[in-house]
């Protein structure tokens, strides 16, 4: 497989891409061959390890405060920039962007709904990757499934004691605070007001993490259960107003759960389309080689136009997001299509390299393996088009993306002279 990516941005992103853009592009790219490519081999054959190294190396290269003000140490590069270096670093390690991006999930929403306090202590620490975050929403039993939660929160004092457990926790392992979502409500209170999301340090006396298990695929990311056991947090570590939970949630998941997702499909499917191109052109047949016959010619050109179809797609919703127009829509629709995209390429891929794709040797076992974790976390294809069915009947409540744009507009200075 080329372990180098193309040197510059097609030219198709023109329209959403700035030279700074441009720049972060070369510098993911170049980070990746020297640094994570050396790292991808490790991870494969140690599947039950968490990969720590890879952390932090984009810490100490700032990667974690990409969209987080400069007043707080971060790069202030916004969701273009965030998709830039997962997309590129997706391509040569999905696990790798795995990492990344997950962190950025509860970051974006401290960003969103964190007090001026919980901001000027928390930002800056993630900015310079000294702690990490994860956001625990989903349940063992439960799912996804935010109105059937089970994980409980009571006051007591000025304090509040939560019990329960939370599956899939994206950096549940590396994770220094995490972003907890429990019922602070009695049963029959409806979702909307009855959960509320808390800040939970990672020593929190009551919590404690299951070890890491390997999964299909991601080796070195860890996604595993955390389990909260009358862990008591103080009042002030409410993350926006007790009730608001469910916004906490949904928020974070439609601004930066999605987008971040789409750009490691984006990025698998890139590697998906040029290990197989690099495959069919040097493998010998009869006169010629794969690439030369017309049927096989005609399965890679659609591989190629889904990877331009997802690229498209994904850069166009997160600069919609950066340019502050309602785009919760496309956010959405681009992480179910990107993802299905790359999941139909990851099938022709693997037919058209016969016995020869199936070697766990060869990058395109562990490609195929990735690309299935793009589909669940952050909604189903499924959901998401639950999602857009209501935009088509007039029926979308929220924008998400509004939302954020008026809060960037309320924060920053008014450039009209007093």
């Amino acid at each position: 497989m080329p372990t180098t990516p193309p040197a510059i941005p097609p030219a198709a992103l023109g329209p959403y891409l700035t030279p700074d853009h441009h720049r972060l592009w070369h510098e993911a790219d170049a980070f990746a061959a020297q640094h994570i490519a050396a790292r991808v081999r490790p991870m494969e054959i140690a599947p039950h390890k968490v990969e720590r190294k890879t952390a932090q190396l984009m810490a100490d290269h700032g990667w974690f405060g990409v969209t987080i003000p400069s007043e707080y140490g971060g790069m202030a590069a916004g969701n273009v920039a965030k998709t830039v270096l997962i997309h590129r670093t997706a391509v040569v390690s999905a696990a790798a962007a795995a990492i990344l991006q997950a962190s950025l999930i509860p970051t974006g929403a401290v960003q969103l709904w964190g007090t001026a306090e919980q901001k000027a202590w928390w930002l800056p620490r993630a900015a310079a990757g000294r702690v990490l975050l994860s956001i625990a929403v989903t349940e063992p039993q439960t799912g996804g499934h935010i109105g059937g939660m089970e994980t409980a929160a009571e006051l007591d004092g000025d304090e509040w004691v939560i019990t329960g457990s939370k599956a899939h926790v994206g950096n549940s392992h590396l994770a220094g605070l995490h972003v907890v979502v429990a019922r602070t409500a009695p049963p029959g209170v409806s979702a909307s007001q009855a959960l509320t999301a808390f800040l939970v340090e990672h020593d929190c006396k009551g919590l404690t993490v299951e070890p890491h298990r390997a999964r299909l695929g991601l080796h070195g990311f860890t996604a595993g259960r955390l389990h909260l056991d009358r862990v008591r947090v103080p009042a002030r570590n409410v993350l926006g107003e007790v009730g608001q939970g469910l916004s906490v949630a949904q928020s974070a998941s439609i601004l930066y759960g999605r987008p971040n997702l789409t750009a490691v499909s984006l990025g698998v499917h890139e590697a998906l389309v040029a290990t197989t191109a690099d495959w069919l052109t040097t493998r010998p047949r009869y006169d010629g080689h794969l690439s030369d016959h017309p049927v096989v010619r005609d399965r890679l050109g659609g591989m190629q136009n889904r990877l331009q179809d997802a690229r498209t797609a994904t850069y166009q919703a997160v600069h919609l997001l950066d340019t502050g127009l309602p785009c919760d829509a496309q956010l959405i629709g681009a992480k179910s299509t990107g993802h299905q995209l790359a999941a139909d390429s990851a099938r022709d891929a693997i037919e058209l390299h016969g016995a020869g794709g199936l070697d766990g040797d060869y990058p395109l076992q562990r490609l195929f393996r990735d690309i299935q974790h793009t589909y669940a976390p952050a909604g189903t294809g499924e959901f998401q088009r639950i999602h857009l069915a209501k935009t088509a009947l007039g029926e979308s409540g929220i924008e998400w993306s509004e939302r954020l744009a008026a809060e960037r507009a309320w924060a920053s200075p008014d450039p009209t002279p007093a």
